[in-house]
């Protein structure tokens, strides 16, 4: 990495403009390099040899994303390492979405506010995958709190923790990570050999973040004055019964904080699937549950880039600083 300003600098520019439609997402990039390779894939390789031809797909986009990030970087460094640093910053910066997931969050809580259930309802369509035609006030208000407390990690503390440890490079790499998972990792009959080391990987990716984050979060809700104690033995007592073995953390926090109970039934193009409880019910949800949990993953996030930056100046050196 260039400098330690560099994850400060992109975490700012996400806090200040989350992600402009004018600018050139990486993001779309590695959908279309995903797309085709997986099309390549389905007509060279018979279905017998899928869950061996699954390994290519991570290997070749997020292990592309971070050779060919790498050496944009270390050309940029020859004209001048000031450049490097700031195309650096942009880079990361594409990689965290913490202004557009709490936007995202709050256009949902918006319409509830203002009871227009139709328009809630089509807002939170616009972020998960349940169908949303027919759910009422407190349903739609768990969907939007569920979704911002999962992609806490994935959407904001993982690529800061991926973009501390190897600056733009690995960042990247994370994020072809993830996309990867959302394209392929499914487990379903068109998925389960070709995506399944897309799925793993994503896992094995997220698995320390997770954990952190819970840990964050907790630290967040005592600031927030919300109940430290109630996130912490949650998560203790919750987020192993989610069925992936990460997003249970920060959901269990999220509902122990706030005093709610996530999870339940969701339905799935008609298909009716039972997410285990998080939380205990002490109340009812309510549309300001969504910016509450939006605070808390801003207090998570500025922790991580704070005690992450703090880190790696004492780990790197003085001889570092620009």
């Amino acid at each position: 990495m260039a400098a330690w300003w560099v994850v400060p600098v992109a975490y700012a520019l996400d806090r200040m403009l989350g992600d402009p439609r004018w600018l050139p997402h990486p993001v779309v990039g590695m959908g279309k390099a995903i797309a085709a390779l997986e099309a390549a894939v389905r007509r060279l390789v018979p279905p017998r040899r899928y869950r061996a031809a699954g390994v290519l797909l991570p290997l070749v986009v997020a292990g592309g994303s971070f050779a060919l990030t790498w050496a944009l970087l270390r050309l940029l460094a020859q004209v001048s390492p000031w450049l490097a640093a700031a195309v650096e910053a942009a880079l990361i910066w594409t990689t965290i979405a913490a202004k557009g997931l709490r936007e995202a969050g709050m256009d949902v809580a918006g319409h509830l506010l203002r009871g227009d259930l139709p328009a809630a309802r089509r807002a939170l369509g616009m972020i998960v995958g349940r169908d949303t035609a027919h759910l009422d006030a407190p349903e739609i208000t768990r969907g939007a709190v569920e979704t911002v407390a999962e992609n806490i990690v994935d959407a904001v503390v993982s690529p800061l923790v991926f973009a501390l440890l190897g600056g733009a490079p690995l960042a990247m790499a994370y994020r072809a990570v993830n996309t990867l998972d959302s394209m392929v990792g499914y487990k379903n009959d068109k998925y389960i050999d070709l995506g399944w080391a897309s799925a793993r990987l994503d896992d094995i990716a997220n698995y320390l973040p997770a954990r952190l984050t819970a840990l964050l979060l907790y630290v967040a809700a005592w600031a927030l004055r919300l109940d430290a104690r109630g996130a912490w033995r949650m998560v203790r007592r919750d987020a192993a019964k989610h069925p992936s073995p990460n997003s249970g953390y920060p959901e269990a926090a999220v509902a122990g904080a706030l005093g709610v109970r996530l999870g339940g039934e969701n339905s799935y193009h008609g298909v009716v699937s039972f997410r285990a409880y998080m939380g205990d019910k002490t109340r009812e949800l309510a549309p300001g549950d969504v910016a509450k949990t939006a605070k808390l993953m801003f207090w998570a996030a500025n922790a991580t880039v704070i005690a992450g930056t703090v880190a790696w100046i004492a780990i790197v050196g003085s001889w570092s600083l620009i």
